[in-house]
């Protein structure tokens, strides 16, 4: 196995490294002259606008600052770091630097979103041909790359299908079907915006069960929210006979297309029946995650959906590219201004850089690679794979340690801290478990053979090594910052802390003290 030893800091947050009165830099007093002539810049806001206190900001120099982010860095995994095909359903790729050249250019990163029109032609246009692009790729009629990632994006095509039904007079379409294997997100914005929602389970094969959705159909059908592949990989044969019996009920078809790695070029949601669909530009379209953001899930509907997208679109006269605020029965705004450029910026290149034909090796790549992965893992003793009737996978696969773990006592958790230990990220599922123990893979197209079998040698050392010696699997891990977690945080709501000052209310006393 390759040697791996990360950095480890005791790095506090940086709130705690704060010391009153340490600054990063000293801004020098405005000269008599200058207040007299212009003011002093405060008097002239109103006085509810004026903070009766300073917020309650680290107070660090700029030397700590440094210190203190390159220190976190160091315990931080990534694509360009690690071969990182175990962020199942996360689609991680290779992001070709030239297109960092672009967004880094001040032509991209000193753009402001309330500059005139005319001064921002060139960005407005790579918004609208990437509309374009994405046009091509999926069947549908517009795009709008508001959405801030997928699970926004998710929330506008339910609150779209919501107006949509809203203005037909049709209030009592109040449910929304979606799959166990979809992401969890399609039912969560459904709950959201108020829907009650019902759920399909697969059939013995792993697909969603039809029979269970003409059974779900009904008056109160608003729409299908619905993954294809889904989480496991299996893509739906029948999927336009889904869209179709929806349809049928009066319900509109919304296409949550996060694993879309696998079918760029092969399928389309408009061939599917699909109403509306999104893909994710740091995703798919390789531009990064940024731990979370800047994202951008691209919202892409039919003809009759235009008016209901959000505000405002790209339009192109023939002559300027103009933002449209006209869309008569729009949904508003999902997030500030037009969404993020640089992930739409990283996803034009991308595209233009590629081609047609590279879009369509892209999917035929990454399926090999993900079969070739399911060949393995079949191999290694203690893993299995869900709905083994299904062998043929898309871009992905959840697979079990549930043999492994019945065997050993060695879970899913202890194996993703060893491989920690190598320098390597193992993802499970979304949570609740549906597969026992699972663990989920997706080696994208960015990766070679070589580094698919230096991954997948490292993962069967771990197996063996949970059979022969258990206790050091269970105690892992030696060489990381990673740790093992006490679940009770993740289940407890009341326990949770999202903001330094949420922690300091519900894990610190007045004093300060821990």
């Amino acid at each position: 196995m390759k040697r791996f030893h990360q950095a480890k800091w005791d790095e506090p947050v940086i709130f705690e490294l704060s010391t009153e009165g340490e600054r990063g830099i000293l801004i020098p007093k405005t000269e008599k002259e200058i207040e007299e002539s212009v003011g002093d810049g405060l008097s002239v806001l109103p006085e509810k606008m004026i903070r009766k206190k300073p917020p309650s900001l680290p107070e660090i120099s700029q030397m700590r600052v440094l210190k203190h982010y390159l220190r976190l860095s160091q315990e931080c995994l990534g694509a360009d770091l690690n071969i990182d095909i175990g962020q199942g359903t996360c689609t991680m790729k290779y992001n070709p630097k030239i297109n960092e050249v672009f967004v880094r250019s001040p032509k991209a990163s000193e753009l402001h979103p309330l500059q005139d029109e005319g001064t921002v032609q060139g960005s407005l246009e790579i918004m609208y041909r990437l509309d374009l692009f994405l046009r091509e790729i999926s069947g549908m009629d517009r795009f709008t790359f508001q959405p801030g990632g997928g699970s926004q994006a998710i929330f506008g095509m339910v609150s779209i299908i919501h107006a949509y039904h809203k203005l037909k007079g049709e209030d009592k379409r109040d449910e929304i079907i979606t799959t166990i294997f979809s992401h969890p997100s399609d039912a969560a914005a459904a709950a959201v915006k108020g829907y009650k929602v019902i759920t399909i389970y697969p059939d013995a094969d792993g697909l969603p069960d039809i029979e269970a959705l003409k059974k779900a159909v009904s008056e109160h059908t608003a729409g299908l929210l619905i993954t294809n592949p889904e989480d496991t990989g299996i893509f739906n044969p029948h999927i336009a006979e889904f869209t179709k019996i929806v349809h049928e009920a009066g319900g509109l078809c919304g296409y949550d297309q996060a694993n879309a790695n696998g079918i760029l070029g092969i399928t389309r949601a408009k061939e599917a029946g699909f109403d509306l669909c999104f893909f994710n530009l740091h995703k798919t379209f390789s531009s990064p995650h940024g731990c979370g953001g800047p994202a951008t899930g691209a919202l892409g509907v039919k003809k009759e959906l235009i008016p209901f997208l959000p505000v405002p679109v790209v339009d192109y006269d023939g002559k300027k590219y103009s933002l449209n605020y006209d869309l008569p029965s729009t949904i508003g705004k999902i997030r500030e201004f037009y969404g993020v450029f640089p992930a739409v910026l990283r996803a034009y290149a991308w595209i233009m850089g590629l081609g047609a034909e590279g879009l369509k090796e892209v999917a035929n790549v990454a399926v090999l690679n993900n079969n070739y992965v399911l060949n393995r893992i079949k191999k290694i003793r203690g893993a299995s794979f869900s709905f083994p009737k299904t062998e043929n996978r898309i871009e992905q696969v959840r697979y079990s340690w549930e043999e492994l773990t019945k065997d050993t006592g060695v879970t899913t958790e202890d194996i993703i801290r060893r491989m920690a230990d190598f320098g390597f990220h193992l993802w499970t599922s979304h949570h609740p478990f549906i597969i026992p123990q699972p663990f989920t893979i997706e080696p994208t197209e960015s990766y070679s053979k070589k580094e698919i079998d230096e991954y997948l040698d490292t993962l069967e050392n771990i197996a063996k090594e949970a059979y022969e010696n258990p206790e050091k699997v269970k105690n892992a891990p030696y060489n990381s910052v990673v740790h093992k977690i006490d679940q009770s945080m993740l289940d407890d709501p009341e326990k949770w802390a999202i903001t330094w000052r949420s922690y300091l209310k519900k894990h610190r006393n007045n004093s300060g003290g821990t």
